[in-house]
């Protein structure tokens, strides 16, 4: 007869991260503790051969911050996927986009929101932005013997500090550095362009449909330059996933609001190819 007893592990109060009770228990859940075909036996990297997330955009807006992702996986020069979703909502007032290896990067994104979710129930109350954002440094460090090998992750978080009432935005290199951004980010391998375009496009203060639609433009611009972002695909209507959040919380830009958008971008770029032009008056 076997023992359906919960094991001791379970009931013993403890930490209130859900990451440092995987270490101390099961080590090997964690997806930065597993061994690599290539990597363990030291015969080169592995990261050619998993697909990889490109390209995520974000913003803050007048009542919040937005985030949106292209939807194309590479895996060396072949199009591993056309229709990946890279943008999950973390909790209720926040939201992760990722770049890097795919398989990885998705771990990562369900651990910290269950680590969130973990937070909340062992302590009664929920973590600050600032707090999550770190709790969020600390699962990328722990990811960091993966990234040696190839399998980095490297993800763009934001999300509405309900303290200061306002959107924000926070970047990360592969060592788990956090580094909160000013207005605009972007991360993934069409990221310098994505960034170009929304230093001319972006200003402070935009509202929310202004801002989606800039974000949107970037991820157009990025995909004209990188063949590893992807832009509207106007045959099969596969659009950039975008999520907002403001005061009220967060919620997923539903496909058609998105897909009138972005028929609107491709729309004017038949007139102009390059985009819309800054304005060089100096306002």
């Amino acid at each position: 007869m076997t023992d359906s007893r919960i094991p001791a592990a379970f009931m013993t109060p403890g930490t209130s991260s859900f990451s440092e009770f995987l270490a101390a228990h099961s080590p090997d859940l964690l997806p930065g503790r597993r061994a690599t075909p290539l990597g363990a036996s030291g015969s080169g990297s592995v990261g050619d051969l998993a697909p990889h997330g490109t390209t995520i955009v974000a913003a803050t807006f007048a009542d919040g911050v937005a985030i949106a992702g292209d939807r194309r996986a590479t895996m060396g020069n072949l199009i591993a996927e056309r229709d990946m979703q890279k943008v999950f909502p973390a909790d209720e007032y926040t939201a992760v986009g990722i770049a890097g290896s795919a398989g990885i990067a998705i771990e990562l994104v369900k651990l910290f929101q269950t680590e969130l979710e973990h937070y909340e129930k062992i302590e009664g109350t929920t973590l600050s932005l600032e707090g999550k954002a770190n709790r969020l440094s600390a699962l990328i460090r722990g990811n960091l013997g993966m990234a040696m090998q190839g399998l980095a992750v490297v993800p763009l978080f934001v999300g509405f500090d309900v303290d200061s009432d306002e959107g924000r935005i926070f970047s990360y290199d592969v060592t788990g550095g956090r580094y909160e951004q000013t207005g605009f980010a972007s991360v993934g391998s069409g990221s310098v362009f994505a960034k170009g375009a929304l230093k001319k496009l972006y200003r402070p203060g935009l509202d929310q449909q202004t801002t989606v639609t800039a974000l949107i433009q970037a991820l157009y611009d990025a995909a004209d330059d990188d063949s590893a972002t992807g832009g509207p695909d106007l045959t099969r209507r596969i659009f950039p996933v975008v999520h907002v959040i403001t005061g009220d919380g967060g919620r997923r830009v539903p496909d058609q609001d998105v897909s009138a958008i972005a028929d609107r971008v491709v729309a004017g770029r038949m007139e102009r190819p390059d985009g819309p032009a800054a304005d060089l008056g100096g306002n």
